[in-house]
């Protein structure tokens, strides 16, 4: 098989397609803007950090500081990774949390572990779960209130990567988020911003009296916040572990919440939290060209996550696609490329991929979607005009009998990357879903304010369960099902020249909902094929398509003006946008690891 990548053009051009601050490109068309991950909440410029021993990069400096307390208490990258979580689930509770799911890639030094926490849709879900008066109900119509909240499963996919891979004791692991719920947190800016900007979550009365003041409006920035709630919930895992949220009064409480909502009741019970599972799964990795010499290979995430698939399917497409060698790093032809890439990757994803429970994999084998005879045929629809309308491909000899799902917005979620002392390393996206999730808080009764939120996640499985010929969709609703998902953990190695996987290079990921296939993808190629830092990767300008037939979104005034004639004589329509990513990175370097943290967020890199 030909390598995935190509030899980089190291023309000095960089910089004149990257300009912040401008008021540059914008094509007005009938596309409406990209429904964005998460709401513009400031841009603020982030140093890069540097390391000789350990690294925790996540989407909140307490929650990174949380990480190094354990690395330094003699902890592992997993058991860092734990404590990160549970703090995130406090001080950044839009994103992730105890009542949502996530995907955890874990490198030991010698062998690759994925372990998946999504969750699953309960047993009483059908496929019509969002279909209303014969049509599918709206986003904003399903998402608030029960109908959309699966069964969580994060703590109890931490809880076996644990006693996998862990170290400490369980419950040194949760004290930070318990200290911090006890003594209370700053309200930062971004959290400010989200509350305020949210009409849903007032009407749950457990969030409006956590997160809002007796007027209706958020608490001020700097606020110190506590979760009474919150604390005792983390005190019964710490004691008892998963089985104190998955039974008992706090699996009670998520299940009251979400069956009495008044005008969205959902379809959780007891026998589905206690029956959840988490299933530890085979990693995916495809090889990449160096700039110079070797090559990486990189890993992530199976289905039922896309965001592995379609990583590899986007560097190898542009590996057979025609290109100018010239062309400049970041410029219009380099986009063009890319994009086209995308466009086919999407329509494979919106065909083919759902929870492996339930769907076979094209030919049996989802690298299938990555073979050389697969990929080159599908690259002879790319040149240097935009192509139409691409539809899915069918690898090998197997035939499809599946529907393909239509574009659906996908929200949220959180990063983090660890790595440890003694070579071990952590690659987790975690989520739940929609900002503020389903915009339930659960709280147990007892008399003490706050509690956690729940996700929102049923809205990743397609609407409609069935395409205009009556075939099923594959990421149908369905009971016990996973939905699929975008999120993209990933770490990368060395491929030695005998084929064996070397030496880990870099452990990476983002939130974003539909858009992490593209902001992992972007940040990737620039760190791998361009030589640039994580901070410099994660600082580009943002691009990125949702839907094969749909225009191409790049990031509000990040783009220099003359991409316009350009990209438009390709044929492509062009929409300014804000485009939120979150992206959290660490890379090895001779002397350690040096990190990089989004600027549109205020996640951070900590470490010794």
């Amino acid at each position: 098989m030909a390598p995935f990548g190509w030899p980089p053009n190291k023309h000095p051009m960089l910089e004149r397609w990257v300009i912040t601050g401008l008021a540059c490109l914008s094509l007005a068309g009938a596309a409406r803007a990209v429904d964005a991950p998460e709401a513009a909440s400031g841009f603020r410029a982030k140093p890069g950090w540097a390391y000789a021993k350990h690294a925790v990069a996540s989407a909140h400096p307490l929650a990174s500081q949380a990480g190094l307390r354990i690395l330094r208490e003699g902890g592992s990258a997993l058991d860092a990774a734990v404590a990160v979580q549970m703090v995130l689930a406090l001080v950044e509770p839009q994103s992730s949390g105890l009542g949502g799911g996530a995907f955890l890639l874990h490198h030991d030094g010698q062998r690759l572990q994925a372990w998946d926490g999504r969750e699953t849709a309960p047993a009483e879900a059908t496929e019509d779960l969002f279909i209303a008066e014969g049509k599918p109900m709206g986003l904003a119509q399903a998402v608030v209130g029960g109908r959309a909240v699966g069964v969580p499963g994060v703590v109890r996919m931490l809880e076996m990567a644990h006693q996998q891979q862990g170290r400490l004791p369980w419950a040194q692991l949760i004290a930070p988020a318990i200290d911090l719920a006890q003594k209370g947190f700053p309200v930062s800016e971004r959290l400010h911003t989200l509350l305020a900007q949210d009409t849903a979550l007032r009407h749950d009365p457990a969030a409006a009296a956590y997160f809002y003041q007796a007027n209706g409006q958020p608490w001020p920035v700097g606020h110190v916040l506590k979760n009474p709630e919150m604390g005792m919930v983390l005190r019964r895992v710490a004691e008892r572990g998963a089985a104190a949220l998955y039974e008992g009064p706090v699996a009670e409480a998520m299940v009251r919440t979400v069956r009495s909502h008044p005008g969205n009741p959902g379809r959780l019970s007891l026998q589905d939290l206690s029956a959840y599972q988490a299933r530890e799964r085979t990693p995916l990795c495809f090889d990449t060209e160096r700039p110079h010499q070797g090559a990486y290979r990189v890993c992530g995430f199976p289905p039922p996550s896309s965001g592995a698939l379609a990583i590899g399917q986007i560097f190898g497409l542009m590996a057979w696609a025609p290109f100018d060698p010239a062309a400049a790093l970041w410029g219009p032809a380099w986009v063009h490329r890319y994009t086209e890439a995308a466009r086919l990757a999407f329509a494979d994803r919106a065909h083919h991929v759902a929870d492996p429970d339930f769907v076979t994999a094209p030919n049996n084998d989802w690298t299938s979607l990555w073979s050389e005879s697969y990929l080159q045929a599908r690259a002879q629809a790319m040149g240097w005009q935009r192509m139409p309308t691409p539809s899915h491909g069918q690898p090998g000899t197997s035939h499809s009998a599946w529907g393909t799902m239509a574009e659906q917005t996908e929200h949220g979620t959180s990063h983090l990357s660890v790595v440890d002392g003694e070579g071990r390393s952590v690659a987790m996206t975690t989520t739940i879903e929609s900002g503020f999730g389903a915009r339930l808080m659960v709280n147990t009764g007892q008399g003490l304010s706050g509690g956690f939120l729940l996700n929102n996640q049923l809205t990743d499985f397609s609407f409609l369960p069935r395409d205009a010929q009556g075939r099923p969709i594959a990421n149908r609703v369905e009971p016990g099902k996973r939905p699929r998902s975008s999120m993209s953990p990933t770490l990368v190695f060395e491929r030695l020249p005998d084929g064996r996987t070397g030496p880990l290079v870099a452990s990476l990921g983002s939130p974003g909902g539909t858009l992490i296939i593209h902001f992992t993808a972007q940040t990737l190629w620039a760190m791998l094929k361009w030589d640039m830092t994580p901070q410099q990767a994660i600082d580009l300008p943002r691009l990125a398509l949702t839907d094969p037939a749909g225009p191409l979104y790049v990031e509000a005034q990040r783009f220099a003006t003359d991409w316009r004639a350009d990209l438009a004589g390709r044929g492509h329509r062009v929409i300014e946008t804000p485009l939120t990513s979150g992206l959290q990175a660490l890379q090895r370097t001779a002397s350690g690891w040096r990190g990089g943290a989004d600027p549109r967020r205020e996640g951070d890199v900590a470490g010794d």
